[in-house]
C-alpha cells in the first residue's frame, strides 16, 4: 500500500451492505480515487508552468519533452531508435 492511501480499517460487521456490496468500502475507494485524481490534476498543472517557465528561459520544450522520453527508455531501446534514426536519414539523403 502506498503511503498516500488510506487503508479501510472498519470492522467487517459495521459495513453497510447495500444489495450485497459494502457501501462504506465502496465510497473509500470511490473518495480515493477522486483524492489522487485531484493530485494529477495538480501536477499536470504544475508540469505545465516548468514547461513555461522553460520557454521563457529560451529553451526548446519539444526537445525537453524528447529527452523526457529518452530518459525513460532503456539504453539499448535508444541506441536502436537512434541507429534506425540515422539509417532513414541517410536513406533519404540527410
Amino acid at each position: 500500500m502506498l503511503a498516500h492511501e488510506e487503508q479501510d480499517t472498519a470492522p467487517a460487521e459495521t459495513t453497510t451492505q447495500t444489495g450485497g456490496i459494502a457501501a462504506d468500502r465502496l465510497r473509500s475507494i470511490i473518495e480515493r480515487v477522486e483524492r489522487l485524481e485531484e493530485e494529477r490534476k495538480a501536477l499536470a498543472g504544475d508540469i505545465k508552468d516548468i514547461f513555461s517557465e522553460a520557454k521563457s528561459a529560451g529553451f526548446d520544450v519539444k526537445t525537453i519533452k524528447q529527452i523526457l522520453k529518452l530518459r525513460k527508455m532503456e539504453p539499448a531501446q535508444v541506441e536502436e531508435q537512434e541507429t534506425l534514426l540515422d539509417i532513414y536519414r541517410r536513406a533519404l539523403g540527410m
